[in-house]
C-alpha cells in the first residue's frame, strides 16, 4: 500500500484539527505507519517459510499456520489503520463541502477574484455547528475502531503474546505434531509496541472529546451570563425608573395640594 499517497490525503484533516487531533495524527504516522513499513513488514517477512512442523506430511504445515494465526498481523494493523484513519476523512469531505459552497456564494455575489477564492482555500475551518457534529463523531468511531481492533488481537492471540512453540493436530497431520514459530520474542516486542501506540491514541481521542465538549460549554457559558446580567440589569433599571416615576407623581400631588389652599385664599380676597 503506498502510506504516502494515504498521509497527503489526511494532511488536509490536519489543517482542520484541534491541537490534539494534530498530535493524534503525528503518533499516527511516526509511531505506527512507520514502523509498520520500515521494521514490522521485515519482522513478519518470513513468518509462513518460518513456520515449521517437525513432519513431512504434505498440506500439514499450511493447515497447522492458518488454524493458529487466521490472519496476519501486518495486514490485520493495516486493516486497522485504514478503519481508524477513515472517520476523519468524513471532516474532510465536511470542510471540502463547505468551501465549495463558499466559493459558489462568493461567485454569485460578483466577487469571484482569484485572491479571494484562493483564501477560501486556505482559511482554516471553525469547528462550530454542523463540522462540530461531523468531527466529534469522527472522533468517536475512532475510538470504536481502536478498541475493537484490541479486543480483536486479544481473542486472536490470547495474552497479547507469541507463543513459541504449537501442537496441531489437524488434517492432513498424520497425529499431534510440533510446531515452531520463528522469532516469537521480537515479535511480542512488535505486537506489545503497537498496541501500546493504539492504546495512546485511545486516550488522545478520549482527551479531544472532553475537549471539544469543554470548549463548547464554556462559550455558551458567558453568553448565558451576560443574557441573565443583562435581564438582571434591565430589571433593577426598569424598577428604578418606576420608582421614580412614581415620587415624581407624588411630589406633584403634594404641591398642587400646596398651592390650592392659596389659590383659594386670593380669590376669597379678590371677592371681597
Amino acid at each position: 500500500m503506498n502510506w504516502a499517497s494515504f498521509y497527503a490525503v489526511l494532511s488536509g484533516v490536519n489543517r482542520n484539527s484541534t491541537g490534539i487531533g494534530r498530535i493524534w495524527l503525528s503518533v499516527l504516522f511516526i509511531f505506527r505507519i512507520m514502523v509498520l513499513v520500515v521494521a514490522a513488514e521485515s519482522v513478519w517477512g518470513d513468518e509462513k517459510s518460518g513456520f515449521i512442523c517437525n513432519t513431512q506430511q504434505p498440506g500439514c504445515n499450511s493447515v497447522c499456520y492458518d488454524q493458529f494465526f487466521p490472519i496476519s498481523h501486518i495486514r490485520l494493523w493495516a486493516l486497522q489503520l485504514i478503519l481508524v484513519s477513515t472517520p476523519a476523512l468524513l471532516v474532510a469531505m465536511h470542510v471540502a463541502h463547505r468551501r465549495h459552497i463558499e466559493k459558489k456564494i462568493l461567485k454569485l455575489s460578483g466577487h469571484s477574484s482569484s485572491k479571494d477564492l484562493e483564501q477560501i482555500k486556505m482559511q482554516r475551518m471553525k469547528i462550530t455547528g454542523a463540522l462540530w457534529w461531523t468531527y466529534m463523531i469522527s472522533v468517536i468511531f475512532r475510538i470504536l475502531f481502536e478498541a475493537a481492533f484490541m479486543y480483536i488481537f486479544y481473542l486472536i492471540y490470547p495474552g497479547f503474546k507469541m507463543i513459541r512453540l504449537v501442537k496441531c493436530d489437524a488434517y492432513p497431520c498424520p497425529n499431534t505434531v510440533d510446531c515452531f514459530v520463528s522469532r516469537p520474542t521480537e515479535k511480542t516486542i512488535f505486537t506489545i509496541f503497537m498496541l501500546v501506540v493504539s492504546g495512546v491514541c485511545i486516550l488522545l481521542n478520549i482527551a479531544e472529546v472532553v475537549y471539544l465538549i469543554t470548549k463548547t460549554c464554556f462559550k455558551s457559558l458567558p453568553d448565558s451570563e451576560s443574557g441573565s446580567k443583562g435581564t438582571f440589569y434591565g430589571h433593577r433599571f426598569s424598577s428604578y425608573k418606576q420608582n421614580e416615576i412614581n415620587q415624581l407623581i407624588l411630589d406633584s400631588k403634594i404641591n398642587g395640594t400646596k398651592r390650592n389652599p392659596g389659590s383659594d385664599k386670593g380669590d376669597r380676597c379678590s371677592a371681597c
